[in-house]
């Protein structure tokens, strides 16, 4: 009821009527999972560097269907300290693309379908500071949080222990593959399988 009563004003703001297909009903059996590189942790004055997404359909990712973008930083400088987590240099984006341009493909990648992500919050915030200004919303999207689903999880099996709830964390008690990490696309396809998983473990 309450995300009906917020995309009801949301979709008020909405600029270009032919993104009004965010707010349709999600696809069924369809997710994008997906990931931000970013200049830094603050929304309100860091950049995205970098996007990967990956669909998944019916309990299986489909690799053909990815969408990985470099973006131009606008106003921050990579640091040295982000450097180190992303390995993503100054010279690396100096074909990149505008975020502009990026956004708007993002948005027709990832259409109407739930969103799936770890720490899904802060990534949607980034997003967001760059949609809002060019079709005036926010993404109405169904969200799914795949370090929620671990908890309830684990909850089950230990209700008064302590659940750690890191990336490399999960991946290993799920025993499922790491790739490198830091990485937008490796990210994001480390985190869909741990959403598939998941989904067939918690009924």
């Amino acid at each position: 009821m309450f995300r009906s009563i917020k995309n009801y004003f949301n979709k008020k703001n909405l600029k270009d009527e032919k993104y009004s297909f965010l707010f349709d009903e999600p696809i069924k059996n369809e997710y994008i999972c997906f990931d931000c590189e970013t200049t830094g942790l603050d929304p309100e004055i860091d950049d995205i560097v970098s996007i990967g997404a990956v669909l998944i359909k019916d309990n299986t990712i489909i690799s053909s269907k990815r969408f990985i973008r470099y973006v131009k930083p606008k106003s921050c400088n990579l640091s040295e300290k982000s450097i180190k987590v992303h390995h993503i240099r100054e010279c690396d984006l100096e074909d990149a693309f505008e975020i502009e341009e990026v956004i708007l493909e993002f948005l027709n990648f990832i259409g109407n379908r739930t969103l799936v992500g770890y720490f899904l919050d802060f990534d949607l915030k980034m997003v967001n500071k760059y949609i809002k200004p060019q079709i005036g919303i926010t993404l109405p999207n169904k969200t799914i949080e795949v370090s929620e689903l671990y908890h309830d999880f684990k909850i089950e099996l230990i209700p008064q222990g302590f659940i750690d709830l890191r990336f490399n964390t999960i991946l290993q008690e799920l025993e499922l593959p790491s790739f490198s990490t830091h990485d937008a696309f490796n990210d994001a396809l480390m985190t869909a399988m741990i959403f598939i998983k998941l989904k067939n473990i918690v009924k």
